[in-house]
């Protein structure tokens, strides 16, 4: 990792840069994938999986008989770890469901708001490397929770047609209605126009590389919404001397093993803590099984050092992590002031891999300094809300006048006179 010395807030740009690709540099083959899918279906998805995943497939469907096979070869200590993830998601999932919200803003005028679920949604969840079976109870639990009929879920198959046992276990735990063998842009393309066995969703979920990432913007050109434009993961820590250098450097680690285009910072107000962490940053890499991964994502990562505290909390608010730990004595300036993360980690023993398994929130969460504007996924997610009105004769008297007043002002006289015919209909 680049250390790098009180940066001038002109480089900070230059310095907080992604390792990504932008849209542009690969928007062509998404919407070249996007135009095949959409007019030939099942077949060219079945082509892009040979292409991409080197295996054929017979059926893109998950059969019942696969998700019990992979039941009996999960163990009963990884049960019980998605169990227990399972109970903590759902606790603080279900605590986020909101009353109807009604209020008479005028004697006659009622309004509410109430929620409702999207009908169908598609959760994407990446294979590869690293199949993120955490990724569908995330996903899936809130999913139920707001009450979606139709839950699809979209992976990617390995070199056997097989889906990651954990990942099936998972899904049919948390109640998902579909699972597609598919991944990649075609999967993203699948779910928005529909195929012959993927069904069309109305918003799309789900972390997944840069390629996915791409897709799923694109996938709003065809109405269907997105949770957000999660690409690669990335983590920024504040630490001072109070911090464990060792602790620190494990969880810098775990989001640099998540893939080569992953990104970690640390930013510090203390040289010393700095070089500790550059000294035990090699130890612990050299014992990773996924070393060379690692090795790759840390090339792109920063080890920052600044002055205050105030400097380190405009430098992370201009980054906006999608993690964000913070070990400090000051832990508390950080947390009332931090403006842009997606989710904060407080503590010595708050690693981030807590909220990417068991704590209880969500670990689907912006990336690329989208968390400036976007949040992580959360149940209201999964939910629309709509508003109502009822407005009583009285009412439309109170407003009525009102009402006519600003339509023509406006010019749209349509408007006043769907007024003006009620208000004339009582005077008689």
């Amino acid at each position: 990792m680049k250390t790098i010395i009180n940066p001038a807030r002109e480089d900070w740009k230059t310095i907080l840069k992604r390792p990504t690709q932008t849209v542009n540099d690969i928007e062509a083959i998404v919407e070249e994938v996007f135009t095949n899918v959409k007019g030939t279906g099942d077949i060219v998805v079945n082509r892009y999986t040979k292409q991409f995943d080197k295996v054929s497939l017979s059926t893109l469907l998950v059969s019942n008989e696969e998700i019990i096979i992979a039941s009996k070869s999960i163990t009963e200590e990884l049960k019980n770890a998605i169990g227990l993830a399972k109970s903590n998601i759902e606790k603080f999932h279900k605590a986020q469901q909101t009353d109807r919200v009604f209020v008479e803003t005028t004697k006659g005028v009622q309004c509410w708001q109430e929620k409702r679920p999207i009908t169908n949604v598609g959760l994407y969840i990446p294979g590869g490397t690293a199949p993120l079976f955490s990724t569908v109870l995330m996903l899936a639990i809130p999913a139920n929770i707001a009450g979606c009929k139709e839950i699809v879920l979209c992976t990617p198959p390995d070199k056997d047609g097989n889906i990651n046992p954990a990942i099936l276990y998972a899904a049919n735990l948390c109640g998902v209605t579909k699972i597609c063998k598919v991944g990649g842009i075609q999967a993203i393309a699948g779910m928005t126009f529909g195929t012959e066995t993927i069904p069309k969703v109305s918003k799309i979920f789900g972390p997944g590389n840069q390629y996915v990432t791409v897709a799923k913007q694109i996938a709003t050109k065809y109405g269907v919404a997105i949770d957000m434009p999660a690409g690669p993961s990335e983590l920024l820590v504040f630490a001072d001397d109070s911090a464990n250098a060792a602790f620190v450097v494990s969880d810098l680690l775990s989001q640099a093993e998540h893939g080569i285009d992953s990104q970690v910072i640390l930013v510090s107000t203390s040289k010393r803590f700095i070089e500790s962490v550059s000294s035990e940053l090699q130890k612990q890499l050299l014992e990773l099984p996924r070393v060379a991964i690692a090795k790759q994502a840390i090339a792109n990562s920063k080890l920052i050092y600044v002055d205050t505290d105030e400097t380190a909390l405009e430098l992370i608010n201009e980054y906006a992590p999608e993690h964000f730990i913070i070990c400090s004595e000051n832990e508390d300036y950080f947390v009332e002031n931090i403006e842009n993360a997606g989710s904060v980690f407080i503590g010595n023993y708050t690693p981030e891999s807590a909220g990417d398994y068991a704590s209880g929130t969500n670990h689907t969460l912006p990336t690329n300094g989208y968390s400036k504007a976007y949040s992580g996924v959360n149940l209201d997610s999964f939910l629309k809300s709509i508003t109502f009105q009822k407005i009583s004769e009285e009412g439309i008297q109170t407003i009525g006048k009102s009402i006519e007043i600003m339509a023509e002002a406006e010019g749209l006289f349509a408007h006043k006179n769907a007024v003006s015919l009620r208000l004339k209909s009582l005077e008689k």
